[in-house]
């Protein structure tokens, strides 16, 4: 329960943060860092699918991970949340 809360106050702050330091529609940049798995990658995108986007997705040094940044115009900061929270289901993802 105690995650719960927390995740909610993470995902407010963060609200409360692009309504005021930006003016909306904007360009929005997510980074995330994944194992390195085709299915995972696959799925991360797919959030993503009807968008037009920039995609850049790298290979660590070591080949395990991969860094994926996906840029694109959002509506609203309701619609970056969303995202966070669908990329959040995504096991052994970092967000960043």
């Amino acid at each position: 329960m105690k995650s719960q809360a927390k995740e909610a106050s993470f995902y407010q702050r963060l609200h409360t943060q692009l309504s005021e330091s930006t003016d909306w529609p904007s360009r929005y940049l997510f980074k995330f860092i994944i194992p390195k798995d085709e299915n995972r990658k696959n799925v991360l995108l797919a959030i993503f699918s009807g968008m037009e986007t920039d995609v850049t997705i790298k290979n660590s040094s070591g080949n395990k991970y991969q860094s994926i940044s996906v840029e694109s115009v959002f509506e609203t900061p309701e619609l970056i949340i969303e995202i966070y929270k669908k990329a959040a289901q995504i096991e052994g993802i970092i967000q960043l």
